[in-house]
């Protein structure tokens, strides 16, 4: 008997921990079985709301190109444009702009800008066929033909794959059913027509970028539960490209020929394998993301992050480029991994791409792009560069400079990082896994709803403040995120110093919650070295890069067969240091913050922490193919050194235009 009640008493213990490590969440659209257990799950679009320089960001993109492109750029997202109906594109660039548009109308709860999304959703579910397919209506012959074929540009399955994400987000902000119906139907017609014309029958960016369609074929399943999604899931990985394989192996680490692979489709090919991995959970897929960002890294990477690839991969002399659409499809891939790994490598990886490398290719303004920059960016003109492609402009700021790819997709970055600040996690708690000034409200425990205000001047500053605000007191986990930089995090509730058991540099607050409560974070921020190209030295603190201040003169130009104008940029200091190692081995750089920083603080002006450090002149450092030469070898016998000691001034890297990033020592 005794024996009996052990075995029924071990059983139970099994299940319970079965149960235990398969917590679902309970309120919001978050994977169901037979998926793999998401550790954090996305929260509704508004749920989120943007405070301090967050909030100025998302207003500076509404006031420029982000709330006023239909006019800006009338010629592809007008009225005329195919996803309303036109003759005009009917190819990627709309949907990549709504793909922005979208959750900064909600975000910022503006009627105007929902006026404008409204019309194009409208028309993708009202103009749906019968058979499930949707999208711009092939037109006529000569209209949007692929030269020497009869294939039909508008038919491509990629700018679908985008068009799904606007989707997904607006029904995110209004549960309007519609959005269901049209996906549901949808998916029935590629499960029927994917084996015939596969993704990458019109164009070869479909079969790249599909790990964007099996994204929201498993949201989709998550709401609607209909198997049929999960064999479609199937049908759509193996016609993708084989990310896994690519970022695994050593494809990335060739050098000599350069690997054929495009920047953008890096970027994107990114998320693919962990998409896949909720559907078959194996370490092999979270693995090859893991290998494939250290092999580009190794060969082709740089300090801020991102990697040389001026279209196709092309090393890490810090002279390459890096495409604005890389940087944004980047941090949507880690915005999509995060949550299913809970891996906080990623959340670090996402702030360090948005708090330096975004902020310096768009204008303060929000008005001009940069196509591609540099991290060591000493001249910006329409002239040759050592890049694969160098045609219009393509490292100057403008509208349609460069390719207008870009100039439509580049308004997802400063919305989606919102949108992922906060999450609901597995065990019906809240977590803050991204840091920037921000409001919450989510439902968390049996149901309850509770509000979080964080209050930061973060990545400047190491302090985070969080209020709570409750109808009622509530017991609930809060997730905080300890950065993987920093080494000894201080955490406070009310006042009183609690410890800091991080696992997996997660620390979770269990606890109940009373209206008022305050939860105090601090992230000691202490300088970090590295070296790049020619042993060159990155110097980085906090989530922040720190570049050479290089004071700056802007000249507007136009130029004949360009469409508009734009703006080249001219050094008016010197930029040819040599940072003396002595400074870095006893660790004496002196850091200055402003104690007040500006709303909007990324440029020379308003930059909120400066970095002095002792340097001295390479006069035969000097421009080659106008860019800075190749970076002094880190031995150079019998050059000349300029003698004299100077103190330069180093700040944060997305405050600059013109700068240094990876510096020769000596």
């Amino acid at each position: 008997m005794n024996k009996q009640f052990l075995i029924i008493i071990s059983i139970l213990i099994v299940a319970l921990g079965s149960f235990a490590k398969d917590n679902r969440n309970s309120y919001y659209i978050t994977n169901q079985a037979p998926l793999a257990v998401q550790p954090y799950t996305a929260l509704p679009l508004g749920a989120i709301r943007p405070k301090g320089l967050l909030l100025k960001m998302l207003e500076l993109q509404r006031d420029g190109l982000s709330g006023h492109l239909d006019s800006i750029y009338s010629l592809v997202c007008g009225s005329n444009n195919g996803w309303l109906g036109g003759t005009g594109d009917g190819w990627e660039r709309g949907p990549y702009w709504l793909d922005g548009l979208v959750p900064l109308a909600y975000l910022l709860d503006d009627a105007k800008l929902k006026a404008k999304t409204q019309k194009w959703i409208e028309w993708s579910i009202k103009n749906q066929r019968e058979d499930g397919y949707f999208g711009p209506k092939p037109l006529p012959d000569g209209y949007h033909k692929i030269p020497g074929t009869q294939q039909d540009m508008r038919e491509d399955w990629w700018p679908k794959m985008v068009m799904l994400k606007v989707l997904q987000q607006y029904y995110s902000a209004t549960n309007d059913d519609r959005v269901i119906k049209l996906m549901t139907n949808y998916f029935r017609y590629q499960l029927k027509t994917l084996p015939e014309k596969k993704l990458g029958f019109i164009t070869f960016w479909g079969e790249q970028r599909g790990g964007d369609n099996l994204a929201i074929v498993y949201w989709l399943y998550n709401i609607t539960k209909e198997k049929f999604l999960l064999d479609l899931a199937e049908i759509i990985h193996k016609q993708t490209f084989n990310w896994t394989e690519i970022y695994s192996g050593n494809v990335i680490r060739q050098l000599n020929p350069l690997p054929d692979l495009h920047c953008v489709n890096v970027a994107q090919g990114l998320k693919e394998p962990v998409i896949y991995y909720q559907q078959h959970p194996e370490q092999k897929y979270p693995d090859a993301v893991k290998g494939g960002l250290q092999a580009l890294k190794d060969c082709h990477g740089f300090v801020n992050g991102m990697y040389g690839a001026d279209e196709n991969l092309h090393g890490n002399d810090p002279n390459q480029g890096s495409e604005l659409c890389s940087a944004v499809e980047m941090m949507f891939s880690f915005e999509s991994i995060l949550p299913i790994t809970g891996d906080v490598y990623y959340a670090d990886y996402l702030e360090k791409i948005a708090y330096n490398v975004l902020l310096t290719q768009i204008t303060d303004d929000f008005m001009r792009k940069q196509y591609f920059q540099q991290p060591n960016q000493v001249l910006i003109t329409d002239v040759e560069r050592n890049f694969f492609n160098d045609k219009n402009a393509r490292i100057c700021f403008g509208t349609t400079s460069g390719y207008p790819c870009c100039l439509t997709n580049m308004h997802q970055g400063w919305p989606k990082l919102v949108q992922n600040l906060w999450y609901a996690t597995a065990d019906n708690g809240i977590a803050a896994l991204v840091y920037g000034p921000s409001e919450v409200t989510a439902k968390v425990a049996d149901g309850e709803e509770v509000t979080i205000s964080e209050t930061t001047d973060y990545p400047f500053k190491e302090n985070i403040h969080f209020s709570v605000e409750t109808k009622k007191n509530i017991r609930f986990p809060f997730h905080l995120r300890i950065p993987l930089w920093c080494k000894n995090a201080v955490i406070s509730i009310n006042g009183k110093t609690v410890a800091v058991n991080a696992v997996n540099n997660i620390a979770i607050l269990d606890r109940e919650w009373s209206s008022g409560d305050v939860v105090e974070l601090n992230l000691p921020m202490d300088f970090r070295y590295s070296h790049w190209f020619e042993n060159s030295l990155g110097i980085e603190r906090g989530p922040l890069v720190y570049a050479l201040k290089i004071e700056e003169e802007w000249h507007e130009k136009s130029e004949k067969g360009y469409d508009d104008t734009f703006w080249e940029v001219l050094p008016k200091s010197p930029w040819n240091y040599s940072i003396q190692k002595n400074e870095i081995d006893k660790n004496l750089l002196k850091v200055e913050v402003k104690d007040q920083i500006a709303g909007y603080p990324w440029n020379l002006e308003n930059a909120p922490i400066s970095v002095k450090l002792k340097a001295n002149r390479l006069p035969f450092w000097i421009l080659e193919k106008n860019s800075a030469g190749k970076l002094p070898s880190p031995s150079w016998p019998g050059r000349t050194v300029e003698k004299q000691d100077e103190e330069i001034t180093l700040i944060p890297y997305g405050c600059t235009t013109l700068r240094i990033s990876e510096f020769p020592t000596r």
